[in-house]
């Protein structure tokens, strides 16, 4: 019996969805893994990455002026057209879902990041200068940790996109991961596995902003103790 007259194949309800899940539990696992470590390689490179040109645009000279405008430039790209062209270049094994996933992470975390370091209080920097820091001592010292909480800003927003783009490469090219199970379920008209995979993305969605939440508050004691009005 179906509600409204709506069939099952187009909207199915959570009943069918949850014992649709129950049956692929161990297929759903399978793909899961595969998306989770393609995610994690994918969010650890990016970080990296994002991190590292932050860092360079923020301590070399002229480098902000002349790098920033290309950098926006990148975003301005469709994801759907990189991850064509990827495919093209360097076929449809990891390497291409590696580099897509890389550029879609970096920019959200370059930006917090340099917005970040742009943030020093200046009494700090003029006193630091006085009693004798040089360009990396305030680096390391002063405007890194200061950055920290913008970065996890940056972190968070780069994991959702991150799970987005591992699920977009796999239905791109791939045998593994709920990307490619998703478009399989759904040209075989599946719509109670489509949203079983779905499920599953959210929930590691969540899990993945949880855990880098998780990891602010415990990294970042005196921002938490200072909103908490302790």
């Amino acid at each position: 019996m179906s509600l409204f007259a709506i069939e099952a194949w187009i909207l199915p309800s959570p009943l069918a969805i949850f014992q649709e899940m129950a049956a692929e539990w161990p297929r759903l696992m399978g793909h899961a893994a595969a998306t989770v470590r393609l995610t994690l390689l994918g969010f650890a490179a990016g970080t990296a990455a994002g991190l590292g040109l932050a860092a360079l645009l923020h301590l070399i000279p002229g480098a902000r002026a002349g790098l920033y405008p290309l950098l926006v430039l990148t975003q301005n790209v469709p994801v759907i057209v990189l991850g064509d062209l990827l495919v093209i270049w360097f076929g449809f094994g990891v390497l291409p879902k590696l580099i897509l996933l890389i550029l879609v992470c970096f920019f959200p975390v370059s930006v917090s990041m340099l917005s970040g370091l742009q943030q020093a209080d200046p009494k700090l920097i003029h006193y630091m200068r006085m009693i004798g820091a040089d360009k990396r001592q305030l680096f390391w010292k002063l405007e890194l940790p200061g950055a920290l909480s913008h970065l996890f800003s940056g972190l968070k927003i780069a994991a959702s996109y991150c799970v987005i783009g591992a699920i977009y490469a796999e239905a791109l090219g791939s045998n593994e991961g709920l990307g490619f199970y998703i478009r399989l379920s759904s040209n075989g008209w599946e719509t109670s596995r489509v949203f079983a995979g779905i499920l599953i993305i959210v929930l590691f969605s969540l899990l993945l902003f949880g855990v880098i939440a998780l990891i602010e508050r415990y990294s970042i004691r005196w921002k938490v103790r200072k909103e908490g009005g302790v």
